[in-house]
């Protein structure tokens, strides 16, 4: 490959690398081209990118990125699948399709900004629920205490208001 050809791909994967919220790396062996394009297929539904690359180039990219942490995930035959929007998005799509379609393709790490993500990793970040509903499960256990202190404080009032509520009925009956 022509010296011109490969600092082009290098800049290419810089861009990639330094604009995506996450990556996900893959072994691709034993994989037939028509499984790969079928994956590539689904990814790109959810917005992913998903790129064979080679590891020297990858390096390359990954350091003039800089994020000298992801050269050391570049080893064996490498496909990258990389996410710009919700960061578990690529781990979740890619678990999705290799149960799905019950491929040969094996998940070997990945990136999420700055860090490194071993299999096992990704694999938790593929089980994590939607982004909205992380959030409401925040958003609850904040407001749990509040409500419950707030119950607390206004219980003796309903006490106090439902004897005096019951007086009033008394003496209206009489």
């Amino acid at each position: 490959m022509p010296r011109e050809k490969k600092v082009q791909i290098i800049d290419e994967l810089q861009a990639v690398i330094s604009e995506c919220s996450t990556g996900v790396l893959t072994d691709y062996r034993g994989l037939t081209t028509a499984e790969i394009t079928a994956l590539r297929r689904a990814l790109t539904k959810s917005d992913i990118k998903y790129r064979v690359v080679k590891n020297t180039l990858a390096r390359l990219a990954a350091e003039k990125a800089g994020k000298n942490e992801l050269v050391g995930l570049f080893e064996g035959p490498v496909a990258i699948a990389f996410g710009y929007g919700d960061v578990v998005e690529p781990a979740k799509a890619l678990v999705e399709h290799i149960r799905a379609t019950k491929i040969s393709l094996r998940i070997t790490g990945g990136f999420f900004g700055d860090t490194v993500l071993t299999a096992e990793e990704v694999e938790t970040l593929a089980k994590l629920p939607p982004r909205e509903i992380l959030l409401a499960q925040v958003l609850g256990g904040i407001q749990s205490p509040i409500v419950m202190l707030l119950s607390c404080l206004a219980s003796p009032m309903r006490g106090f208001m439902g004897v005096l509520q019951a007086r009033i009925n008394q003496l209206e009956e009489e």
